[in-house]
Protein backbone atom coordinates (compact mmCIF):
# COMPACT_ATOMS: atom_id res chain seq x y z
CA UNK A 1 0.00 0.00 0.00
CA UNK A 2 0.94 3.46 -0.77
CA UNK A 3 0.69 6.83 1.36
CA UNK A 4 1.73 9.57 -1.08
CA UNK A 5 -0.22 9.29 -4.04
CA UNK A 6 -0.52 11.53 -7.11
CA UNK A 7 -3.12 11.55 -9.85
CA UNK A 8 -2.16 13.32 -12.87
CA UNK A 9 -5.30 14.65 -14.20
CA UNK A 10 -6.57 16.18 -18.02
CA UNK A 11 -9.27 18.19 -17.12
CA UNK A 12 -10.37 17.82 -19.90
CA UNK A 13 -11.13 13.93 -19.87
CA UNK A 14 -13.64 12.06 -18.14
CA UNK A 15 -11.10 9.79 -16.61
CA UNK A 16 -10.48 10.97 -13.30
CA UNK A 17 -13.22 9.77 -11.02
CA UNK A 18 -11.54 6.57 -11.74
CA UNK A 19 -8.44 7.38 -11.60
CA UNK A 20 -8.85 9.05 -8.07
CA UNK A 21 -10.79 5.50 -7.05
CA UNK A 22 -7.91 3.39 -7.98
CA UNK A 23 -5.77 5.47 -5.86
CA UNK A 24 -8.22 5.36 -2.68
CA UNK A 25 -7.82 1.28 -3.39
CA UNK A 26 -4.25 1.09 -4.03
CA UNK A 27 -3.13 3.34 -0.63
CA UNK A 28 -3.23 3.09 2.78
CA UNK A 29 -6.08 4.20 4.87
CA UNK A 30 -4.78 7.53 5.54
CA UNK A 31 -2.91 8.06 2.20
CA UNK A 32 -2.40 11.51 1.54
CA UNK A 33 -3.55 11.79 -2.29
CA UNK A 34 -2.20 14.91 -4.16
CA UNK A 35 -4.47 15.40 -7.88
CA UNK A 36 -2.25 17.35 -10.45
CA UNK A 37 -3.18 19.40 -13.42
CA UNK A 38 -0.04 20.16 -15.55
CA UNK A 39 -1.37 23.66 -17.41
CA UNK A 40 0.58 23.77 -20.65
CA UNK A 41 2.97 26.62 -21.09
CA UNK A 42 1.64 28.81 -24.22
CA UNK A 43 5.20 28.12 -26.39
CA UNK A 44 7.01 30.30 -29.02
CA UNK A 45 5.42 33.07 -30.68
CA UNK A 46 1.92 31.96 -30.00
CA UNK A 47 2.44 33.45 -26.62
CA UNK A 48 3.37 37.00 -29.01
CA UNK A 49 -0.36 37.24 -30.03
CA UNK A 50 -2.25 36.30 -26.63
CA UNK A 51 -2.27 38.88 -23.55
CA UNK A 52 -1.82 38.01 -20.14
CA UNK A 53 -5.16 38.02 -19.50
CA UNK A 54 -6.39 35.67 -21.65
CA UNK A 55 -3.55 32.76 -20.02
CA UNK A 56 -4.39 33.82 -16.63
CA UNK A 57 -8.33 33.63 -17.26
CA UNK A 58 -7.17 29.58 -18.33
CA UNK A 59 -5.08 29.07 -15.93
CA UNK A 60 -8.01 30.32 -13.23
CA UNK A 61 -10.44 28.14 -15.50
CA UNK A 62 -8.37 25.13 -14.53
CA UNK A 63 -8.18 25.83 -11.25
CA UNK A 64 -12.03 26.18 -11.01
CA UNK A 65 -12.68 22.58 -12.68
CA UNK A 66 -9.53 20.59 -10.50
CA UNK A 67 -11.82 22.00 -7.33
CA UNK A 68 -15.14 20.81 -8.90
CA UNK A 69 -13.25 17.45 -9.50
CA UNK A 70 -12.02 17.09 -5.76
CA UNK A 71 -14.86 18.22 -4.03
CA UNK A 72 -15.68 16.44 -1.52
CA UNK A 73 -12.96 14.20 -1.36
CA UNK A 74 -11.18 13.18 1.62
CA UNK A 75 -7.24 13.76 1.72
CA UNK A 76 -7.32 14.95 -1.69
CA UNK A 77 -5.75 18.75 -2.29
CA UNK A 78 -5.66 19.80 -6.00
CA UNK A 79 -2.80 21.22 -6.97
CA UNK A 80 -2.16 23.30 -10.61
CA UNK A 81 1.36 23.87 -11.82
CA UNK A 82 2.36 25.09 -15.21
CA UNK A 83 5.15 23.55 -17.24
CA UNK A 84 5.34 20.11 -19.78
CA UNK A 85 3.00 17.21 -18.77
CA UNK A 86 5.08 14.47 -19.18
CA UNK A 87 8.64 16.40 -17.16
CA UNK A 88 6.55 18.20 -14.68
CA UNK A 89 4.35 14.91 -13.37
CA UNK A 90 8.01 13.34 -12.90
CA UNK A 91 9.28 16.40 -11.60
CA UNK A 92 6.85 17.15 -9.16
CA UNK A 93 6.72 13.19 -7.83
CA UNK A 94 10.58 13.34 -7.94
CA UNK A 95 10.31 17.25 -5.23
CA UNK A 96 7.58 15.94 -3.12
CA UNK A 97 8.10 12.17 -2.17
CA UNK A 98 5.09 10.58 -4.09
CA UNK A 99 5.48 6.82 -3.70
CA UNK A 100 3.04 6.09 -6.42
CA UNK A 101 1.57 7.82 -9.46
CA UNK A 102 -1.93 7.03 -10.96
CA UNK A 103 -2.85 8.07 -14.00
CA UNK A 104 -4.98 7.87 -16.36
CA UNK A 105 -4.22 6.90 -20.66
CA UNK A 106 -5.99 6.12 -24.11
CA UNK A 107 -5.59 3.43 -26.24
CA UNK A 108 -2.57 3.83 -27.78
CA UNK A 109 -2.28 4.39 -31.69
CA UNK A 110 0.11 4.36 -33.67
CA UNK A 111 1.40 7.77 -33.32
CA UNK A 112 1.76 6.63 -29.49
CA UNK A 113 4.34 4.16 -30.21
CA UNK A 114 6.47 6.87 -32.14
CA UNK A 115 6.23 9.83 -30.11
CA UNK A 116 5.21 8.70 -26.61
CA UNK A 117 2.25 9.69 -24.77
CA UNK A 118 2.52 11.28 -21.66
CA UNK A 119 1.62 8.00 -19.30
CA UNK A 120 4.25 6.34 -21.47
CA UNK A 121 7.23 9.38 -20.32
CA UNK A 122 6.02 9.05 -17.09
CA UNK A 123 6.18 4.79 -16.72
CA UNK A 124 9.27 5.31 -18.54
CA UNK A 125 11.12 7.65 -16.06
CA UNK A 126 9.41 8.08 -13.27
CA UNK A 127 11.27 6.96 -9.84
CA UNK A 128 8.36 5.31 -8.17
CA UNK A 129 5.84 2.60 -9.08
CA UNK A 130 3.05 4.03 -11.54
CA UNK A 131 -0.29 2.54 -12.23
CA UNK A 132 -2.04 3.13 -15.18
CA UNK A 133 -6.10 2.77 -16.01
CA UNK A 134 -6.68 2.23 -19.51
CA UNK A 135 -10.21 3.59 -20.47
CA UNK A 136 -12.54 1.26 -22.39
CA UNK A 137 -12.42 3.24 -25.80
Amino acid sequence: MYSKILVPMALDHNISPHTLAVARAVGDDDCEIIALHVHEEVQGSAKAYLDEGAIEAGVARAKATMAEKVAGLQNVTPVLITGHSSRSIIDFANANGIDCIVMGSHRPGLSDYFLGSTAARVVRHANCAVHVHRTSD
